[in-house]
């Protein structure tokens, strides 16, 4: 076969591949809360879902859109973040709805002023304004306070963005913030095993896709030749994910003394 006739082959399939690529990296992330969405919605409770992954998640990808203004990159990061806040807003609303419905009796929090009406019957008077108070927050009864919230910081975050945007420092540790809140968000439930000496309820299937992802998103960034805190901070990620699968196996091939407290269910992790 000719030179030529191969090159009229391999074109379209090097096109192919590099649609493929794009197209897992775009919505390889939101991949594992589908199975998460759909046991949250079966069985109405939502307790083995954290939602302080959809903040952590939110803050980070608002903050790399944020920094695509100010450092332009490959646009499949840019919609993959566009998706993974659809994704975690749909997961907070879900959450918040099982949550609120399971609760009896249970004073409402909210983020804006609540309505003169609930605020008489679900909440004390002191507290008819921002709920500041640490212990509650993110822990709010409605949706749409979630909503406030994120626009809230969206807002602020966009409007701090075009006052510096013209500084290269200020943008280069902005897109280093989004990455860095992205790749911390496996260390909590890295602490929360050590804590328990045990990795009970995790499943080594969803352990291995993590690590996975992680190494696809890294191997993307290194090739695509994204901004380099992409890089640095996905390669963190692996590291936290292999950190993970050495728990697995020592705390599995070499118990350690039980703790008093419940093990915690392990929160779902972006890819």
């Amino acid at each position: 076969m000719e030179p030529g006739g191969l090159e009229w082959l391999l074109v379209p399939m090097q096109q192919l591949v590099s649609w493929g690529a794009a197209g897992a990296m775009v919505f390889g992330g939101v991949v594992p809360y589908i199975p998460q969405y759909r046991d949250i919605r079966r069985t109405q409770n939502a307790d083995g879902f954290s939602s302080y992954v959809c903040l952590v998640l939110l803050v980070a990808n608002i903050l790399r859109i944020l920094f695509w203004f100010g450092r332009r990159f490959e646009s499949p990061l840019l919609w993959q973040s566009i998706i993974m806040i659809i994704t975690m807003l749909l997961m907070l609303k879900l959450c918040t709805e099982v949550r609120v419905s399971n609760e009896l009796n249970v004073k409402r929090r909210s983020f804006a002023a609540a309505d003169s009406k609930d605020e008489e019957i679900k909440a004390p008077p002191k507290r008819s304004y921002l709920d500041f108070d640490l212990n509650y927050f993110w822990h709010w009864s409605k949706f749409t306070d979630y909503v406030q919230c994120v626009l809230t910081f969206t807002g602020v975050t966009g409007y701090i963005t075009y006052l510096w945007l013209d500084s290269s420092l200020f943008v280069e540790t902005l897109g280093f913030l989004a990455v860095f809140t992205e790749a911390m968000l496996g260390v909590p439930q890295l602490y929360r095993n050590y804590q328990n000496r045990s990795t009970e309820g995790m499943s080594i299937k969803m352990v291995l896709m993590w690590t996975s992802g992680d190494t696809f998103k890294t191997v993307y960034f290194i090739l695509n030749q994204a901004p380099f805190q992409f890089s640095i901070c996905g390669l963190l990620q692996v590291f936290v994910d292999i950190a993970i699968l050495l728990q697995v196996y020592l705390y599995s091939h070499y118990p350690q003394k039980p703790v008093s407290h419940t093990a915690h269910p392990a929160s779902t992790k972006a890819l």
